[in-house]
């Protein structure tokens, strides 16, 4: 074991020297551990969507091709951060050495998801045992190391370990969601993938029934399946790096009207301008989504006079994952379609 564990993981920067794990070209894998980390067995990583399907339109949709480019980042970095996106994801393992100075809520033996991303995590893979293509997970051997101020959730006994991290590695998108429609009487979630049915089902929590919810996305089956269990009250497809299909969209849906807060969790780049043409002056955008460019968010909606808030996801909120895990709990729809997605 290794003294002296930053707080913030700093021992573990190789590159550039002084910076953050998360900001850093370059991490420390290696074992063994710090006086302050927890050692944990790696068994999934469940990759960012706009980093796997990156990765899968760089190499094809062939597991070996996607395991080989996964493992040569993680073998350069010394952690998985996808060099296009910049963005990485979560893992599952278990908890196999606590060091002494390590003050965490876990426990040697628990079964645990990071709630931080890949991107600050050291990690080790010694080999990648699968990849499953629809769920933007991948079965690893590894190892990965974490320090205190790094949120870490030991995993309920519930529900399926693989549906719980799939839930809990978009766990920001709607313990926000909830903050940012107090008050609102219309939603619109762009893109229904996992993070925008569970946007959508926190935001019906809050606003309830005399608020409206609307949906745009590529495929419908997802917003036909929130539709039918009252998550979403009308939705519809299209292109969303059309920005004036989904405005035409948006205003067929309420009559005319733009609406309060768009939620966009989109896992493609170029959908920043149809969030911001659909929303009211004085409206929110929040953005959980690492295909944003924030740059062209800003310059876009300063160019066509949208006078709206631009909020970038966090993946962290106080109580987030117990507001994520209780979400799956209580509509069943939701957890159908994400149980569908890990078939």
């Amino acid at each position: 074991m290794r003294e002296n564990g930053h707080l913030f993981g700093l021992h573990r920067v190789i590159e550039p020297a002084g910076g953050l794990p998360q900001a850093s070209k370059r991490l420390d894998n290696s074992a063994p551990h710090y006086d302050n980390e927890v050692v944990i067995d790696v068994a999934t990583l469940n990759i960012d969507s706009a980093s796997f399907h990156q990765i899968k339109g760089e190499v094809g949709a062939d597991p070996d091709k996607i395991a080989e480019r996964i493992m040569g980042i993680v073998a350069e970095r010394g952690k998985m951060q996808n060099p296009v996106t910049g963005s990485g994801g979560m893992l599952l393992g278990t908890v196999v050495e606590i060091g002494p100075h390590y003050d965490g809520p876990v426990k040697v033996g628990d079964r645990v998801a990071t709630l931080v991303s890949l991107t600050l995590t050291p990690l080790e893979i010694e080999s990648i045992t699968k990849v499953h293509l629809d769920s933007d997970q991948v079965d690893i051997k590894g190892r990965a190391y974490l320090w205190p101020s790094s949120p870490i959730v030991a995993l309920p006994a519930d529900l399926p370990e693989r549906l719980a991290l799939s839930a809990l590695d978009v766990c920001g998108a709607p313990a926000q969601t909830a903050r940012l429609v107090q008050g609102a009487r219309s939603v619109l979630i762009l893109g229904a993938g996992k993070s925008g049915m569970l946007c959508a089902a926190a935001a019906r929590e809050v606003i309830g029934e005399n608020g409206s919810i609307y949906g745009f996305d590529l495929r419908s089956d997802n917003m036909l399946s929130l539709h039918q269990y009252g998550l979403m009250d009308t939705f519809r497809t299209g292109d969303a790096t059309r920005p004036t299909d989904v405005l035409d969209a948006v205003l067929d849906m309420t009559g005319g009207e733009l609406v309060d807060v768009v939620i966009n969790t989109c896992n493609i780049a170029n959908s920043e301008m149809g969030a911001i043409l659909s929303t009211r002056d004085r409206g929110k955008v929040y953005f959980f989504n690492m295909a944003t460019d924030f740059s062209k968010a800003a310059l876009g909606s300063e160019g066509v006079g949208k006078d709206v808030d631009l909020l970038i996801g966090n993946g962290f909120a106080r109580g987030h994952a117990q507001m994520t895990l209780n979400l799956v709990r209580r509509h069943a729809g939701v957890r159908e379609k994400l149980q569908e997605l890990l078939s």
